[in-house]
């Protein structure tokens, strides 16, 4: 079985006997996670913990789980690991955090804590809550807002410009990981670019924005939302835009610096699809006319043109093509065709 080369390590705590689960918790962290760091459960026989982690190039990783009521400590003699990475972690309850000894803060439901490593901090929630955790690595991320050491730790509140879409950016990647080192190292400049734009009204100097790469990102999530609704005859930009919180024109534009445009990146996934149900169908039942409608075609005969301009040959000649090929395969092996 192939394994994908950035596959999600999960753990779930339902598979653990209640007495152990403590230390696997512990284990993964440290494995996948967050090593140096302390987790205190008020009641240890009864924790649950659901947890996905994610390692990317450039030392970022990207993790998200549910918790129950846990408290969370970088104590002084953790320290001595060395690690300086910068995590930031966003939960929907709220939480408390302190940092380098002073007084306990509030943090809101949703808000971003940015904490360097190398800091003593602790933090703690008192209901079961789910989060989303990465850590960055210190250098690249200073190459992006390049006063960031100023402080050992930063509140973004969620009501900040570009948190939608770096919240947003980092659940595709969970959702749909890299399957390949080059979008893989794509994937981990757009994240270290979305940190740095939302920890740009933070951090004192600015942080420098990457247009192109923050574009780059939102174009992705676009892309993946006309596929997820590719097979949906009524898709069209204005609901699309709506979704993203951005602009019909946005929209275009994005499209329009990639070399085409929504209504032909459609047509030409939609054809795609076609294409692939023409090779994994069962062809002698299954007509041309449902796999136009099967993958968004509101009528055949549109169909029908597009896939002749796109293909050089009309559905009937591409269908007659796999059916031939199909019937020259040794039996038993029409099944690969």
């Amino acid at each position: 079985m192939t394994i994908a080369p950035f596959a999600m390590q999960r753990l779930s705590t339902e598979e653990i006997p209640r007495g152990e689960r403590i230390a696997f918790l512990h284990d993964f962290m440290a494995r996948h996670v967050w090593s140096g760091r302390r987790l205190l459960p008020p009641d240890r026989d009864n924790i649950r913990v659901d947890l996905e982690a994610m390692a990317l190039p450039s030392d970022l990783l990207v993790s998200h789980g549910r918790f129950t009521p846990m408290r969370g400590i970088r104590a002084r003699d953790l320290l001595q690991d060395g690690r300086q990475n910068y995590v930031w972690t966003i939960q929907d309850h709220e939480r408390e955090i302190s940092v380098a000894g002073k007084a306990p803060i509030r943090i809101g439901a949703g808000d971003l804590v940015l904490v360097n490593e190398g800091t003593c901090h602790e933090c703690w929630h008192g209901q079961s809550t789910a989060f989303d955790f990465v850590s960055l690595d210190r250098r690249l991320l200073a190459d992006r807002a390049p006063r960031i050491d100023l402080a050992a730790s930063y509140v973004i509140p969620a009501a900040t410009e570009g948190m939608p879409l770096l919240r947003n950016y980092v659940e595709l990647l969970r959702r749909n990981p890299p399957g390949s080192l080059k979008l893989a190292e794509a994937a981990a400049r757009h994240v270290y670019d979305l940190t740095a734009l939302v920890l740009g009204g933070a951090v004192r100097g600015g942080a420098e924005r990457s247009e192109t790469s923050i574009a780059a990102a939102r174009y992705r999530l676009i892309q993946a939302d006309v596929l997820a609704r590719l097979c949906d005859r009524d898709l069209d930009i204005d609901a699309l835009a709506r979704r993203q919180g951005v602009t019909v024109r946005y929209v275009q534009r994005l499209f329009g610096n990639a070399g085409t445009t929504f209504s032909d990146f459609v047509r030409w996934q939609r054809l795609e699809q076609a294409v692939r149900l023409f090779g994994e169908r069962d062809l002698a039942s299954s007509t041309i006319t449902a796999i136009a409608y099967d993958v968004g075609f509101s009528d055949v005969s549109s169909f029908n043109r597009a896939f002749r301009k796109r293909f050089d040959a009309t559905p009937s000649e591409f269908r007659a093509d796999i059916l031939s090929r199909r019937a020259a395969l040794p039996k038993g092996e029409e099944s690969r065709g």
